[in-house]
């Protein structure tokens, strides 16, 4: 029976190749790649050790062009059931995004098919056109029309956007990760369904820019776009709400200019150039008005572009900037966004995934209901376990005045001074959310500033550092504190510095200094919002939550800001410092959501018309934008009051519906309206003026300390725990397995019970090299620690356990041989260096027993291999001698 490698080459290649795959890209465009890697290792981090986990690969996988992988194909040896392969070579197929799986042991081969869900034995493997025909023919089941005619295999398969190849890396420097292609795969296959609106949802760092540009690529170089029109030329808009990420996108899409041409255009102001082909803009400039009123977005005709792409979508798709939309209402609107679906934008899910079909939340589970999931998503746990983004670790820090809350009379008996602005009504007490929003508090940012110093000082005084604040004033304090604790030592006028909006240039050039590894400085950045999305620092470290944040979007957006990795400066990964609770917003994103509340039943015969007017003037308010929320998926509008003020709204559900008004200098008011089938409510809406935001309450003489601190993380539950926490959890994890130190150490003395009980802890997150560092015993003995922590024996360091051998045992040393007594005495000192696994018999293969003659040499020292396992072995009871080490 053949093992596996000689099953694979002396069957399966040959099967392979008689069924029309090439064993070489070079030789066909549709071929097969060996032992394809496609993950790169999960970053496992130990204390502050870093190790790559085992990356994933699949022996074969089978394409039909260099862009479109079709099957992958796991060998068995020769001696195995090709069905023991059948749920690994599944598995590879789902994470790689592939209809078709194959487990082979060289004699049978099995397939499974994800479009029927069932597998079959086969007599040979299928040829490409075979597999091909069949995608596309499941593919366009019930719409074959848009489906089958343009996926051309044969002479014109350049001419499909699926197979057409993505743009070189030797033009865009760089090749899609995996996860990428199935995104762009997916985006592809839907356009050329003819669906006009799509969503890709992935993590901040997995490269959703550089999916967009490949799709417009292929979509453009195939010619695919154009001959959907070819009476005009093929335009592309890229939308962005920040000039950062449109100049990001602009130069992502660089490859499109040959030296000959620049398609590209940057919308920066009126009047429009109308003669380009890849435009890139803002929200804000498309919606500037010029001298006589007309916005810049309705210059360009509705049907000028035939995709547009949406970026950070969820920010933008229901707000003003949905009329932009709307205009260009004609073409497909791809967006983009790097968080899952929550509450805070679940119009944006409804609005472009509206032509999804509804699939099972939890096929399991049914009566969980369904949704309309994305196109594609990839969450930030799925980067970091495949290995692509960084891993991090969360330090959870309060202060005494986090816990208690302020209790303003408490601070003045205590001789703290109050200032209250004379347009404020103070409240009793104020806790996290309200500090440095509604009072500011300059003694508990100086705790936190100088617990963070600390931290930075133990970390890396150097390292990249990014602190959120609750606002700009916020952020120049934390700012000016920090540059006050590091400039004189680190001769540094910029090592802090407030990067906010109202900074203006000054701001942009510090920002770029700060993303710059090459640059020393500035090492840290303080912002409120300005560096939630669209700025890209790989090199940074530490992310510092000094503000309290609520919305779960905007909390993965700015760990996001710390997820990428940097080999240049040895970044695998990144610290959340976190003084306000932000982390209890961690959750495993990629879960589907929830199901969402039933919509309105019923024909949908009601109406709703109303005026919108000043509440004090009562003048009639034109241009007021008014929207009626009908469900948590369904929205109609906004759209504009008239020149008398007034709106109107037909086809509503009959039911309790909200309608939500705002105009420009008056406070937004959602209001509750019962509405009645074949009828028509009347409402009348009026709107005050927008309050000018009061002053804060300003407390200063308060005595401030930190009161805890959280540095731990149970992976398997997200638990975090203080370092007295994960003593005690540490402690029950040993005495789960040791219940006495008589029986710690039987376990210890035993090498494989050991490694299967360090395993075992491992899995629960207790690393005794971790505990060593936090608790200042970088050379203690691993054993002492754990038996320290579980029965509070005494900490003995491997030094003073080798010099109590040495003390003790020269009857055990003398009974040996002159040269055995040589390796004993080597094995104390590396023992003394490593720890008990270097008296195990793998460590004759190291310098310098390997120079000895290794392990078959040293054996006949002591007599043979049976009388050298029981003199290691009696080494390692002596050194764990259960008497007193003196």
């Amino acid at each position: 029976m053949r093992n596996e490698a000689d099953t694979r080459a002396t069957l399966i290649d040959p099967k392979l190749k008689a069924a029309g795959w090439a064993d070489t890209q070079i030789t066909r465009e549709h071929y097969y790649r060996r032992d394809h890697q496609y993950t790169q290792g999960r970053v496992i981090l130990v204390g502050n050790h870093v190790r790559r986990g085992e990356a994933r690969k699949v022996d074969y996988l089978l394409y039909v062009s260099d862009s479109f992988p079709i099957a992958v194909v796991e060998a068995k040896a020769e001696s195995e059931l090709a069905e023991a392969g059948l749920e690994q070579a599944k598995s590879y197929a789902r994470d790689l995004g592939l209809a078709f799986a194959y487990a082979t042991n060289g004699h049978e081969i099995i397939e499974f098919d994800f479009f029927t869900n069932t597998s079959r034995q086969l007599e040979r493997f299928p040829t490409p056109e075979e597999l091909w025909n069949r995608w596309c023919q499941n593919l366009g089941r019930g719409d074959a029309s848009s489906v089958t005619k343009p996926m051309e295999y044969g002479a014109n398969r350049r001419s499909n956007p699926l197979l057409y190849p993505y743009c070189s890396e030797a033009m865009c420097g760089k090749r899609p990760f995996y996860f990428q292609e199935v995104a762009i795969r997916e985006i592809v296959k839907r356009l050329m369904q003819g669906r006009k609106r799509v969503l890709l949802t992935m993590a901040t760092g997995t490269g959703k820019t550089f999916v967009a540009f490949q799709v417009v690529w292929k979509l453009i170089k195939s010619g695919w776009l154009q001959r959907q029109h070819p009476e005009r030329p093929t335009r592309v808009l890229f939308l962005a709400d920040r000039v950062v990420l449109r100049d990001q996108a602009y130069n992502t899409f660089a490859p499109f200019a040959d030296g000959t041409s620049e398609p590209r255009y940057k919308i920066e102001g009126h009047p429009p150039n109308l003669t380009r082909d890849l435009y890139f803009g803002i929200y804000q400039t498309l919606w500037s008005p010029d001298d006589e009123g007309r916005r810049l977005f309705e210059k360009f005709p509705a049907d000028f572009f035939d995709l547009v792409i949406i970026d950070e979508c969820h920010r933008s798709g229901f707000g003003t900037w949905r009329e932009i939309l709307d205009h260009f209402g004609s073409a497909i609107h791809l967006g983009m966004t790097a968080t899952p679906k929550q509450d805070e934008n679940i119009d944006t899910y409804a609005y472009f995934c509206s032509e999804e079909p509804e699939v099972a939340i939890d096929p399991e589970h049914p009566e969980r209901g369904t949704w309309r999931p994305p196109a594609f998503q990839y969450s930030l746990g799925r980067g970091i376990e495949d290995g692509f983004l960084a891993t991090y670790k969360i330090h959870r820090v309060r202060t005494t005045v986090d816990v208690t809350g302020l209790h303003l009379e408490e601070a003045v008996e205590q001789g703290a001074e109050v200032f209250i602005p004379e347009d404020v009504e103070p409240r009793k007490v104020y806790t996290t959310p309200q500090f440095e929003r509604e009072i500011t508090l300059p003694d508990r940012t100086r705790a936190m500033v100088q617990h963070l110093a600390g931290l930075l000082r133990r970390f890396g005084k150097m390292e990249k550092t990014m602190v959120f604040c609750v606002d700009m004033e916020h952020a120049r304090l934390v700012a000016r504190l920090l540059q006050d604790e590091f400039g004189p030592e680190t001769g540094l006028s910029n090592y802090a510095v407030p990067i906010i909006s109202e900074e203006g240039e000054e701001g942009r050039r510090a920002l770029e200094a700060f993303a710059d590894s090459d640059k020393p400085a500035p090492v840290v950045a303080t912002t409120a919002e300005l560096l939630s999305t669209g700025v890209d620092v790989p090199s940074c470290r530490n992310i510092v939550f000094m503000k309290t944040v609520s919305s779960p979007i905007l909390f993965k957006q700015i760990i996001g800001r710390g997820s990428r990795l940097d080999p240049a400066t040895d970044k695998y990964w990144f610290r959340i410092i976190d003084y306000t609770g932000a982390t209890r917003l961690l959750d495993e994103w990629d879960r589907p959501p929830v199901p969402p509340p039933d919509l309105p039943k019923g024909p949908q015969t009601a109406g709703l018309e109303g005026v919108v007017f000043h509440a004090d003037t009562q003048e009639l308010i034109v241009g007021a934008s008014v929207s009626v929320r009908t469900g948590p998926n369904s929205q109609r509008g906004p759209i504009r009051t008239d020149e008398q003020g007034r709106f109107r709204f037909d086809n509503l559900p009959a039911g309790c519906l909200q309608l939500i008004v705002s105009a420009s200098g008056f406070a937004t008011r959602s209001i509750g309206v019962e509405t009645l089938a074949e009828e028509t409510t009347q409402v009348e809406v009026a709107l005050k003026p927008a309050r000018k935001k009061g002053g804060k309450i300003r407390v200063e003489g308060l005595e401030v300390t930190i009161a805890d601190e959280a540095v731990f993380v149970i992976e398997a539950t997200g638990e975090q725990l203080t370092l007295e926490q994960y003593c005690d959890y540490t402690r029950r994890r040993i005495l789960d397995a040791a219940p006495a130190r008589s029986d710690l150490r039987a376990i210890w003395l035993d090498t494989a019970r050991r490694k299967a009980f360090l395993e075992d802890l491992a899995r629960s997150s207790v690393h005794p090299q971790v505990l060593a560092e936090v608790l200042g015993q970088p050379d203690a003995d691993a054993f002492d620690l754990l038996a320290h922590i579980a029965f509070g024996s005494p900490i003995r360091t491997r030094s003073e356990r080798t010099e109590a051998f040495l003390n003790r045992e020269q009857a055990f040393i003398r009974r040996h041989a002159e040269e055995a007594r040589r390796v004993i005495l080597e094995l104390l000192d590396k023992y003394r260096v490593g720890g008990i696994e270097q008296l195990e018999p793998e460590v004759f293969g190291v310098s310098p027993f390997r120079e000895w003659g290794g392990a078959v040499k040293i054996s006949r020292i002591f007599g043979g291999p049976e009388a050298l396992g029981r003199s290691l072995q009696e080494m390692r009871e002596r050194i764990y001698a259960e008497e007193a080490i003196v």
